[in-house]
């Protein structure tokens, strides 16, 4: 048991250290966009101080921009500050599709830089279960890290999430390249320990081309 808690404590680790790189480094590009416009609207002044003529509409076009980019940032940070509470409470009630339209948002920058898209198919109604957020998309990472080795030529995989009789189900989709060997490979120390804390389960579907996660409606403290 203690071995499996060094795991656990181990990848959920990697993991924030991860995602918290990435959005600081999502930050500094915002941050260097408008530090490039702020520098235009310097060289705008500059020139109005010497009495030459400002295009109003390029004054728009550079307003417009550095709006939009505080606007960004706002996105990051709200999402930044969701991702760090979601430890605050180790087991509480979530709403599956916000905590996918979240995972997607904070793991966006790894899917672009793999050359892939994520398309979410969620459920019309509302999906709630009683888990740990946190941990959830640490193992969901996991899966969607595999499910972009496996999706062979299509280069987009599909994240559904449904409503069951025992709880909710997440699956990962249009995982062409899914063979049977990697499917029974894919579940190393880091997922089942995962699974194990989840209360989960997790199987391989090469003909449906897809993996199926199961969790429980009530995760117990």
């Amino acid at each position: 048991m203690t071995g499996q808690l060094e795991i656990i404590g181990k990848t959920g680790l990697q993991f924030f250290v991860k995602i918290s790189a990435s959005i600081s480094h999502e930050i500094k590009n915002v941050l260097a966009i408008i530090n490039e416009n702020a520098g235009l609207l310097e060289d705008f002044t500059l020139m109005a101080d010497q009495g030459m003529p400002i295009d109003p509409e390029r004054l728009k076009t550079l307003s417009a921009t550095i709006l939009k980019q505080v606007n960004r940032a706002d996105g990051i940070i709200n999402n930044m500050n969701r991702f760090a509470h979601s430890i605050d409470k180790t087991v509480t009630t979530v709403d599956v599709n916000e905590i996918i339209e979240l995972f997607i948002a904070l793991t966006g920058r790894f899917v672009a830089m793999r050359c892939v898209s994520i398309e979410p198919k969620l459920s019309e109604i509302s999906v709630k279960i009683r888990t740990s957020p946190f941990f959830l998309m640490n193992l969901l990472w996991l899966c969607l890290d595999f499910a972009m080795t496996t999706n062979g030529t299509g280069k987009c995989v599909e994240l559904a999430t449904e409503k069951t009789e025992n709880g909710a189900r997440i699956r990962f989709m249009q995982l062409k390249g899914l063979t049977e060997k990697q499917g029974e490979i894919f579940t190393s120390e880091r997922e089942k320990s995962l699974l194990d804390l989840l209360e989960a389960d997790l199987t391989a579907n090469p003909k449906g081309e897809e993996i199926l996660l199961n969790l429980p409606e009530n995760l117990d403290n």
